[in-house]
């Protein structure tokens, strides 16, 4: 088994995935040293795989002015091959691409060149394509690279798509993946059940994006019953979030407490008491209060007081904390504490201080 087969067992088994943030100076540059130090924390805090180029990372970074796009991915890949020479381990690559069909083809080409093993296929900004060149417009990019399928909550730029579309996407070969962050019960339902009764239930894996619902997606194992009366199942393996970029040791000890319980079938209230208390911390970090405005500069905010990042800074000036934001932030910081892994960053920090 090469190393992109052990990959995508990874992903198929499910696992923590960050969607990485950008860092950035304060005249708005690349900020390499914080920005690999950030890659380091990722895989010292034991995430399965790590998620470049993608929302989170901001969608500006492909603009030809910023010209970001190729630089971002080098450095992370460099960063998760660094790791894996020094301990064996495989970390699962990925890589954003979104954008008209030739956009995204050329985007899945670089990403393939540069050793990712799979795509975060974006449908943002394309609402004016039917569902049909959509299902086009991923064959194409599945062609290229293995594609994991992305349900974009419509605050965010996405859409509503149909259950007959997941039913498509499900079919096409080398999607391997799906990633729901609908943050909608209903819309997440179409996506479970397509996946469900699809030919390739099995070469597909669940991951949940669903920032509001998180610990609920990963503990629900989804039954339906077919036109024949037997009962098939479908659940999520994992997640690929942005908030899983905060206190990320404390969400890989989370997952894997979440994942035994499951397995196990002993899912008590504590884990619901735990799924609220998470879902409040996503409300802080991405400003729900104000329709995500500042959902990046909120995942900013928590790394820069961990000293992972140094300021807050994005690519939009316009793109900063909402009023009240940096103090529901630091509610949570004294509601929840438990929940974050200040003292481990610390230990990274130390570790890999110049």
């Amino acid at each position: 088994m090469n190393r992109q087969e052990k990959a995508l067992e990874i992903l198929r088994n499910g696992t923590v995935i960050p969607a990485t943030p950008l860092a950035l100076t304060k005249d708005r540059k690349f900020d390499e040293k914080h920005q690999r130090l950030l890659m380091k924390y990722y895989l010292e805090s034991g995430a399965g795989g790590i998620a470049t180029a993608v929302h989170t990372t901001q969608f500006t970074i492909r603009d030809p002015k910023i010209n970001l796009f190729d630089t971002i991915l080098k450095v992370v890949v460099s960063e998760i091959e660094k790791y894996e020479n020094a301990t064996g381990k495989t970390i699962v690559r990925v890589a954003g691409a979104c954008g008209p069909k030739e956009q995204a083809v050329a985007e899945a080409k670089k990403a393939k060149e540069y050793g990712y093993d799979a795509v975060l296929l974006s449908p943002g900004g394309l609402n004016h394509l039917s569902e049909d060149e959509l299902v086009e417009r991923t064959k194409a990019v599945a062609e290229v690279i293995p594609v994991i399928g992305f349900y974009l909550q419509e605050k965010v730029g996405g859409r509503r798509f149909s259950y007959n579309y997941w039913e498509k996407v499900c079919a096409i070969d080398n999607v391997v993946a799906i990633k729901c962050a609908s943050f909608n019960r209903y819309q997440t339902l179409d996506v479970v059940r397509a996946a469900a009764f699809s030919k390739r239930a099995d070469e597909i894996t669940l991951y949940t994006g669903n920032d509001d619902n998180i610990v609920i997606d990963l503990l629900t194992n989804y039954e339906f019953r077919d036109d024949n009366g037997n009962i098939v199942s479908k659940g999520f393996s994992g997640g690929l979030l942005g908030h899983w970029t905060l206190w990320t040791k404390k969400v890989v000890e989370m997952f894997e407490m979440l994942m035994e319980a499951k397995k196990q079938d002993k899912i008590d209230a504590k884990l619901l008491t735990l799924a609220a208390q998470v879902t409040d911390c996503n409300a802080a970090f991405f400003d729900t209060a104000n329709d995500f405005a500042g959902c990046i500069p909120g995942v900013h905010e928590v790394l820069r007081r961990q000293g992972l990042l140094d300021g807050i800074w994005c690519l939009d000036e316009e793109e900063v904390l909402s009023p009240g934001q940096a103090e529901e932030i630091t509610r949570i910081y004294k509601m929840y504490p438990d929940l974050s892994d200040d003292d481990f960053v610390k230990e990274v920090l130390a570790k890999y201080s110049e």
